[in-house]
C-alpha cells in the first residue's frame, strides 16, 4: 500500500509538473495576444475537456507531457503570404509546406495579427522559455526548502563511534595485543561533540579531523557533554591515514588516488546529520544540481549505451543514468515503503526524498527543454534568437527587414530528434521493468 501511495504521490507530482510547465507557455502567450485554442496536459485519447473563452482546456490519457497549441506558430514563406497552400516537390519539402498549410488552416478571420509568428523576438523568447523556466523555478523552490528547513546531511563534531584499539597490523581482525586508541584512552565517549581542539574552535567533522592530524604527539579536546564543557587529552598514536586538507577533503595524487602518510590518529568518528542551511546557499545548491543534470545530459549517449547494456545483457545499472517515468515511480514506491538506509527512516526523511526526487525530475525538464533542436521549446528558442540575429545585422547594414525565420524548414531534424526519444522512451521503459535502479543499492 505504501509502495502505490509513493508511486501515485510522484504521479501527481510530475502531472503538476507538466502542467505548470505548460501555464508557463499559456500566459504570457495570452498576455501578448497570441490565440490559444487548447491546453492540455498529456498526450493521446482525451479523457476530460472545458471550453473557457477560446481555449479548451484538457487531460489527456497518456501522462508523458503536454502542449499549449498557438495559432501560426509556424510562418509561410514570403511568396506564400495568404495562401493556404503551395506546391514544391521533394519529400521534406512537401512535408514542411504541409505543416505551414496545417498552421495557417488554424487562423480565422480577424486572427492575422493573433498568431505566434507575428511576435517581436523577445516575446517569442519569453513564451518559449516560460515552460522550462517554470521547471526551474519549481526545483528551485522545493530545494530551497529541502536545505532551509529539513538541511543537507554534514558530518557534525558530535562523536557517533569509540574506536577499542588502535592497531598497528591494519589486517587485525580484533583487538588483541594491540594499543588502545587513544580517543578510549582519553575518556572520549559517544555523544560528546567536539568544541574545539589544541584551542582551535571547530564547526564540524571536516574540521576537527585535519585539526587532529596535525596534533603530534598529544591533542587537547574541548568537548561538550550533557550540557557541561571538559577537556580531555590524548596522547595521540601515528597511522598511516588518507591525508586531509584544511577544508576537511582528502590530497589526492596527479592520478587522482587518495595521498596516504602517517598522521595523529584518534579513533574517532564524527556524526552525519540533517543540518539546515542558510537562504544564501540556496543559489549554489540549485546551481550545482543544475551542472550536474547538464552533465548527465552531455554524456547522454554514453550513458545510453550503459542502459542498453543493463537491459539487453544484464550489466549492473548506473544509479546515476537516466530514468523513464515508469524507473522514476518505481524509486518513489521503494522511498515509500522500503528501508533505504536513510539517516532518518521517519515519514518527513520520506518526503524530503521524494521531494528530492521530483526537483531532479524539474531540473532534468528545463536541461532537456532547452537543448536548440525541435520540437523542443530550445529549437522555436534558437529560431527567435537566428531571427533576432539575422534582423538586427540587416538593420545595421540598412537593409530590408529579412522576416521570419522559416523554422519549418528544420522540420525533417524535428522529426528525426522525435524519433530518437521515442526510441530513448521505449528503451529507458524497459531497462527500467527488467533491470531498475534501486536506491537502496
Amino acid at each position: 500500500m505504501l509502495y502505490l501511495l509513493g508511486v501515485l504521490l510522484m504521479l501527481v507530482g510530475i502531472a503538476v509538473s507538466i502542467a505548470l510547465h505548460e501555464i508557463g507557455h499559456l500566459v504570457p502567450a495570452k498576455k501578448f495576444g497570441v490565440k490559444c485554442t487548447q491546453y492540455m496536459v498529456g498526450f493521446g485519447p482525451t479523457i476530460w475537456s472545458r471550453v473557457r473563452g477560446e481555449t479548451e482546456y484538457g487531460v489527456k490519457a497518456i501522462p508523458l507531457g503536454g502542449y499549449v497549441r498557438m495559432i501560426g506558430m509556424f510562418p509561410p514563406r514570403p511568396q506564400d503570404e495568404g495562401r493556404l497552400r503551395a506546391s514544391s516537390t521533394g519529400r521534406w519539402s512537401q512535408m514542411s509546406e504541409q505543416v505551414r498549410a496545417e498552421s495557417l488552416q488554424e487562423v480565422g478571420p480577424g486572427d492575422e495579427d493573433r498568431v505566434f509568428y507575428k511576435l517581436p523576438v523577445w516575446q517569442r523568447l519569453v513564451v518559449m522559455s516560460g515552460g522550462p523556466l517554470m521547471n526551474l523555478l519549481i526545483a528551485t523552490v522545493l530545494l530551497t526548502g529541502i536545505i532551509t528547513v529539513y538541511g543537507l546531511p554534514q558530518l557534525t563534531a558530535q562523536v557517533s563511534a569509540v574506536a577499542a584499539c588502535a592497531p598497528t597490523d591494519v589486517t587485525a581482525e580484533d583487538c588483541e595485543g594491540q594499543p588502545a586508541a587513544p580517543a578510549a584512552a582519553a575518556g572520549l565517549e559517544v555523544g560528546d561533540r567536539i568544541l574545539a581542539v589544541d584551542g582551535q574552535a571547530v564547526d564540524d567533522w571536516t574540521g576537527a579531523s585535519y585539526l587532529i592530524q596535525q596534533s603530534g604527539s598529544q591533542a587537547e579536546l574541548l568537548v561538550e557533554r550533557d550540557g557541561a564543557q571538559q577537556t580531555l587529552v590524548a596522547d595521540m598514536v601515528v597511522r598511516d591515514r588518507p591525508l586531509l586538507n584544511p577544508d576537511g577533503s582528502v590530497q589526492v595524487d596527479e592520478a587522482g588516488a587518495p595521498v596516504v602518510g602517517p598522521v595523529s590518529y584518534l579513533g574517532a568518528s564524527g556524526s552525519l546529520e540533517y543540518v539546515t542551511q542558510p537562504l544564501t546557499e540556496a543559489p549554489a545548491f540549485v546551481g550545482q544540481a543544475l551542472m550536474d543534470t547538464a552533465a548527465i545530459f552531455l554524456q547522454l549517449p554514453q550513458k545510453l549505451v550503459g542502459v542498453w547494456e543493463a537491459a539487453f545483457v544484464g550489466e549492473e545499472r548506473d544509479a546515476e543514468g537516466p530514468m523513464s517515468v515508469v524507473g522514476v515511480g518505481r524509486v518513489a514506491g521503494e522511498v515509500t515503503s522500503g528501508d533505504l538506509g536513510l539517516l532518518s527512516d521517519s515519514v518527513s526523511a520520506r518526503m524530503v526524498l521524494l521531494l528530492s526526487l521530483l526537483a531532479s525530475l524539474n531540473i532534468a525538464l528545463f536541461v532537456f527543454n532547452m537543448i536548440p533542436l525541435l520540437p523542443l521549446d530550445g529549437g522555436h528558442i534558437a529560431g527567435a534568437l537566428w531571427e533576432g540575429l539575422k534582423k538586427t545585422w540587416a538593420r545595421l547594414r540598412g537593409l530590408p527587414d529579412p522576416g521570419p525565420v522559416d523554422v519549418a524548414k528544420a522540420l525533417p531534424v524535428a522529426y528525426s530528434v522525435a524519433i530518437g526519444l521515442i526510441a530513448m522512451t521505449l528503451l529507458l521503459v524497459y531497462a527500467d521493468l527488467v533491470n531498475p535502479i534501486r536506491l537502496g543499492g
